[in-house]
């Protein structure tokens, strides 16, 4: 997750969503790394392009973007793009 301080749709989504990601089967197959805006490149991850609007959520898998989700659209949207995510992964063993 790139965040920026003072993102009101930061907050929003920590207040919705953050205490129950973790503890979500999503959450616990994808675990949430939070960045600074304009810190993404620390992460070493190879991005697409770089990051505008906070938040975005990146997946990333074997240190490549699969993809993102920019902005925060609401709870129940967020889930089901991130479901969609979820499905770039390789099945899990």
């Amino acid at each position: 997750m790139v965040r920026r301080a003072g993102c009101p749709w930061c907050q929003a989504w920590d207040e919705a969503v953050g205490p129950a990601y973790a503890k979500s089967e999503l959450g616990r197959r994808i675990p949430l790394r939070e960045v600074e805006l304009g810190q993404e490149g620390a992460t070493g991850a190879a991005l697409e392009r770089p990051v505008r609007y906070t938040p975005t959520f990146i997946l990333v898998d074997g240190g490549r973007e699969m993809g993102r989700i920019e902005g925060y659209p609401g709870a129940d949207f967020f889930w089901g793009l991130l479901e969609r995510l979820a499905q770039r992964l390789p099945p899990q063993s």
